[in-house]
C-alpha cells in the first residue's frame, strides 16, 4: 500500500507570525510510526510546519496526528481527503482524548500509543476489517520502539535536526498535563543499549531527548548518562525538580554532556502548585536548583503558567523579577490552558467556565476559559508584557553574562527576534498592571 503519514500544522492557517524561521523539531512520532509500518508498504511523511499538504496526491491512506491546537487542521485534511474516497485514520494526544469528535472527520481513531496498534490497524484495513476505534488493553513495552525513520524526512530543514526517546510517561499527574492521560502514570524506559546506538548514529549536535522526565527512574538514568558519555555528544532534555534528591545525577548528566534541562517550575506560589497537583516543586528549592544546573555547566529553560485561580495583576512582574534574579537561562512564559484529557479540563467544564472552542487557541498564547483574579485582556497582555522584558536586551544580558555556553545565547536571540515579531503584530504594549 502507499501509506501517507502527515503532521498538520495550526499556525501555518491561523497565525502566520509564529512561524520564523526553520521548525524546531522533526515529526518523531510520524518517524516512529513509519518504522512500525511492515517494509511492504511504501510510506511518506508530510510536516506541514515545512510545507503544506497537496490534495492531489493518491495515498491509499492517510495518517493523522495532532495536538489540540492542529487539530482543526487536522480535521480540515481529513475532510478533504475523505471527499476524494481516500481513507483516513488519526492518531495522538487530542484524537485520544477526543476520539468520537475525531470520529466525525477519520474513519478510523487510534486512542493512545501506536506500537501494538498500527501493524494491526493496517492488517485490518487491507483484508477490509477496518474498525473505528483502536485501544491498547496495556501500555506497549519500550524495548519494542524501533528506532525512527528519519530517511524519510530532510532534518536539514530542522533546528534541532535529531530527536530521539529514551523513556515514556511520568509517575506525576499535575492537573494541566495531558502526558499522564496519554501515557499513563507509569514509566517505562528502552534498552539503554538501544538508544545508545541510536544516539551514536546521529550527526547533529546538540540531540534532543523528548522525554518527559529523564531522571525519573534513577537507576536508569545512571546507566543511560553512563552510556551516552562515551559518545562524546552534547544534549537537552527534560527533567523535574525532583532531581536535587539525586544530585549525582545532575552531575552525571553534564559529565553525559546534558548542556540544556527544561523544568517545569510553573509558579512562584506553594498555593498555585498545590493547586494544580505539582507540590513536589517546592519553590525555595529553585535558586538551588538552578545554581546547581549551572555549576555543572547546564542551562535551564524553565517554564512558568499564569491565570491559574489565584493568580492576580501582580504575578507577571513578581516571576520576571524571580526569574532574572534566579538566572533563568531561557524562560517559557505562557496562559494555562484546559487541554482535553486533563484534570484542569474536567474542572473548568464542570464550572461552565470555557468559552472558547475553537481548539487552534489552544496552545498556551490564547485565553480560553474566564479566570478568576484579572480580566481576559489583563491576563493576556501580562503574558506579552513578561515576554518583552524577560526577551529585552537588559534582561538577557543580566540574566546570562555569567553563562558562556553558546547554545544559551542563541536561543535568548531567536526568542528575542520572534517576541519581537508578535508584539509588533498585535501590537500589544501594556505595562505589568495595567
Amino acid at each position: 500500500m502507499e501509506i501517507c503519514l502527515i503532521a498538520p500544522e495550526a499556525s501555518r492557517y491561523h497565525n502566520d507570525s509564529t512561524r520564523l524561521g526553520k521548525p524546531l523539531f522533526p515529526p518523531l512520532g510520524l518517524m516512529t510510526v513509519a518504522a512500525l509500518t511492515p517494509d511492504k508498504h511504501n510510506v511518506t511523511i508530510i510536516d506541514e510546519s515545512d510545507k503544506a499538504v497537496d490534495f492531489d496526491i493518491q495515498p491509499d491512506l492517510i495518517g493523522l496526528t495532532a495536538m489540540t491546537a492542529a487539530a482543526p487542521r487536522a480535521y480540515q485534511i481529513a475532510d478533504g481527503f475523505k471527499r476524494q474516497g481516500i481513507t483516513t485514520v488519526m492518531g495522538g494526544m487530542h484524537a485520544s482524548a477526543m476520539a468520537d469528535e475525531a470520529l466525525q472527520h477519520v474513519d478510523s481513531v487510534v486512542v493512545g500509543e501506536a506500537e501494538e496498534l498500527w501493524p494491526q490497524l493496517l492488517d485490518d484495513f487491507e483484508h477490509g476489517n477496518l474498525d473505528r476505534l483502536y485501544r491498547h488493553k496495556r501500555y506497549p513495552d519500550p524495548g519494542k520502539v524501533p528506532a525512527a525513520r528519519r530517511d524519510l524526512v530532510d532534518i536539514n530543514k530542522y533546528v534541532a535536526k535529531d530527536t530521539l526517546q529514551a523513556t515514556r510517561g511520568c509517575p506525576f499527574a499535575c492537573h494541566f498535563c495531558a502526558v499522564s492521560n496519554f501515557f499513563g502514570r507509569t514509566y517505562r524506559t528502552r534498552p539503554v543499549e538501544h538508544v545508545v546506538a541510536e544516539a551514536a548514529a546521529l550527526k547533529g549536535r546538540p540531540l534532543i531527548l523528548v522525554d518527559d522526565n529523564i531522571m525519573g527512574e534513577p537507576s536508569y538514568a545512571r546507566r543511560l548518562f553512563d552510556g551516552l558519555a562515551g559518545l562524546k555528544k552534547t544534549f537537552l532534555t527534560q527533567a523535574s525538580t525532583t532531581m536535587l534528591k539525586t544530585p549525582e545525577l545532575i552531575t552525571k548528566a553534564a559529565r553525559a554532556g546534558c548542556r540544556a534541562l527544561f523544568v517545569g517550575l510553573e509558579s512562584i506560589s506553594p498555593q498555585q502548585l498545590t493547586k494544580m497537583g505539582k507540590q513536589f516543586n517546592v519553590v525555595t528549592k529553585y535558586r538551588e536548583l538552578v545554581q546547581r544546573l549551572h555549576d555543572n555547566g547546564i542551562g535551564i529553560i524553565g517554564s512558568f503558567m499564569f491565570g491559574m485561580d489565584g493568580d492576580e495583576a501582580d504575578v507577571f512582574e513578581r516571576t520576571a523579577e524571580f526569574a532574572e534574579e534566579a538566572h533563568i537561562d531561557i524562560g517559557q512564559f505562557s496562559i494555562i490552558t484546559p487541554l482535553p484529557g486533563t484534570k484542569f479540563y474536567e474542572q473548568l467544564e464542570r464550572e461552565g467556565r470555557i468559552i472558547e472552542r475553537d481548539w487552534t487557541k489552544y496552545d498556551g498564547t490564547h485565553v480560553v476559559f474566564q479566570p478568576q483574579g484579572m480580566s481576559m485582556d489583563r491576563l493576556y497582555a501580562g503574558l506579552q508584557w513578561i515576554y518583552q522584558r524577560f526577551y529585552s536586551w537588559r534582561s538577557i544580558a543580566k540574566r546570562t553574562a555569567h553563562r558562556l555556553q553558546p547554545i544559551v545565547w542563541t536561543l535568548n536571540g531567536i526568542f528575542h527576534r520572534r517576541v519581537k515579531t508578535w508584539v509588533s503584530d498585535t501590537g500589544q504594549h501594556l505595562g505589568p498592571n495595567e
